[in-house]
């Protein structure tokens, strides 16, 4: 059975939701999507029962902070196991800030041994790897700000594509049209625009995604990287305003949720 695990679904400066990441799970095995932004990421997944050594696949999309700096507590953590079989994929830009910020806040000895033992799969657009048993076609989402990966692949026969934290490109519409899951963030809700100014962020609303969903004939649309100020109303009120605007099923994960594919 494959299923999404979210091990967190708020934006870059939420406290009470952790950042954006996601788990997918195929059988007994794990790739995990994005790393947050602080040390929180160990936590989460042994709260889900995954070790570090049982961990072979991390995607980073982008390098903002709430996707990346989660990999440095990782880094710090695995520095203790003895044998590590763990690849990183990412594109150019995201590998250089790794490097970056690794040798910046990493002690030599342990930045040494790391890189000594895990691996960089350095991505390129359109490039298709097998993870785990699942086909992953990776593609540049042509992100207003830095260089941004997502991708899309087949979940128990259902097209699922993930388009990191930025508003589809309509360069990308033609791909996505007619996708049985799409993954796509919702900075907040369109009555609170003028609040969150999610546009100057790059961002979109719940609206707003749902909207262009809707017009592309996508089958379920699943919203993440939102704000938190509506506590445990934030379900519902993103599911109320975007089934308005949307024919199907309307995902709002709350971190930790599992989302199955049927």
């Amino acid at each position: 059975m494959s299923e999404i695990v979210m091990l967190g679904t708020g934006m870059g400066a939420t406290l009470e939701l952790y950042n954006t990441c996601f788990l997918i799970k195929n059988g007994s095995q794990y790739f995990l999507v994005d790393t947050g932004g602080s040390i929180e990421i160990v936590s989460r997944l042994e709260k889900i029962g995954v070790e570090l050594n049982e961990l072979h696949h991390i995607f980073v999309s982008h390098n903002h902070s709430d996707h990346i700096l989660g990999l440095i507590w990782i880094f710090k953590k695995l520095a203790s196991i003895k044998k590590i079989d763990l690849t990183i994929y990412c594109n150019d830009l995201v590998y250089d800030s790794i490097i970056q910020l690794s040798e910046i806040v990493l002690p030599k000895e342990l930045l040494e041994r790391i890189f000594q033992l895990i691996h960089f799969h350095i991505l390129s657009d359109q490039e298709v790897v097998c993870i785990e048993g699942i086909n992953y076609h990776f593609f540049d989402i042509h992100a207003k700000g830095p260089k941004q990966y997502g991708f899309d692949c087949l979940m128990e026969n259902q097209k699922l594509f993930f388009l990191g934290d930025e508003p589809l490109n309509q360069q990308l519409y033609n791909i996505v049209q007619g996708a049985d899951y799409v993954m796509h963030e919702a900075f907040c809700l369109d009555s609170e625009k003028d609040k969150f100014r999610p546009y100057e962020k790059n961002h979109s609303t719940a609206m707003s995604t749902c909207q262009i969903m809707d017009s592309l004939g996508v089958k379920n649309v699943i919203l993440y990287h939102t704000e938190e100020t509506h506590g445990t109303l934030r379900k519902k009120l993103y599911i109320e305003e975007g089934r308005k605007y949307f024919k199907g099923r309307v995902f709002v994960p709350n971190d930790m949720e599992r989302i199955s594919f049927d």
